[in-house]
């Protein structure tokens, strides 16, 4: 690939592998600890996973092993690459960022570090234009521009059952303030300034998921939009969310269909279910 910018990113963008592969991206993997036991995010099997958080083992996530950041990079150089653009979770939300940039100042090309400020697939859809633009020969100022622009005007919404594995997590930042209501007050989310925070409330699931529609066709306000459906143990909830996302908003260039990241799943708990609205 001489001449070529190589891309990376981390598994918390929850591009689906095939995606990754097609567009020669490569993925750094978060970590994930059950008991004493930590291993790449990819290695963990999500139903177990998904068991250990309903039966309240002790659960945490890592952020990736600088060395496989180094790996990443020098591999990308030794294939051809003469630059690469790696491209990580909010630094509000994880030590990744950090830990890349380490390994970029060790690397033997250039490496344009950048803080998403996001996570998932506002992340993710930003990196695969990114990507696009490398594969067809754009050098590193069109990748950050491509990238940029994804970044720019992508949003995040978010349905969770409970708001407690976010809490323990310590990732639930201004979402805080709607911890206190009545069980049956089903908290919707986003990202705003690379936190967590709250979108709305809703009385019961089905209300809430409604809202969660509505609030995806008001972000995508009749412009060209990619559409992600995001999950975490929640297929068929997520399913259906989907069948309503398609009906309302049938001019959406793209709708992929994903489980989320592992390491975000520990955060939001099993049945939590998003939508990612990323501008075309």
């Amino acid at each position: 690939m001489p001449g070529r910018v190589g891309l990376v990113t981390d598994s918390t963008s929850s591009i689906p592998a095939t995606l990754a592969a097609q567009w020669g991206i490569t993925v750094v993997p978060t970590q994930i600890r059950i008991g004493e036991h930590v291993r790449a995010e990819h290695n963990v099997p999500k139903e177990m996973l998904v068991r250990a958080l309903e039966e309240n083992l002790d659960v945490s996530t890592t952020p990736p092993d600088p060395a496989g950041f180094r790996w990443a990079y020098d591999d990308l150089a030794a294939r051809g690459a003469d630059e690469v653009v790696s491209v990580h979770i909010s630094s509000r939300q994880s030590e990744t960022y950090e830990i890349a940039r380490q390994a970029a100042a060790q690397s033997r090309v250039p490496v344009h570090v950048v803080d998403s400020g996001t996570t998932g697939m506002s992340l993710g859809y930003a990196v695969l234009a990114a990507a696009r633009v490398a594969g067809a020969g754009g050098g590193p100022r069109r990748v950050m521009e491509a990238l940029a622009k994804r970044l720019e005007g992508s949003a995040e919404l978010i349905y969770v059952d409970t708001l407690e594995y976010l809490r323990k997590g310590g990732r639930i930042g201004a979402a805080s303030a709607l911890i206190g209501g009545a069980l049956s007050l089903k908290p919707l989310l986003t990202m705003i300034n690379g936190q967590v925070a709250p979108l709305a409330r809703a009385l019961g699931t089905e209300r809430a998921l409604r809202k969660l529609v509505d609030a995806a066709v008001s972000k995508a306000n009749g412009k060209s939009v990619d559409i992600a459906i995001e999950h975490f143990g929640a297929q068929d909830r997520a399913g259906r969310l989907a069948s309503r996302v398609r009906a309302q908003l049938p001019a959406a260039r793209e709708i992929t269909f994903t489980e989320v990241s592992s390491t975000i799943g520990v955060h939001l708990g099993p049945g939590a279910v998003g939508i990612t609205i990323s501008p075309a």
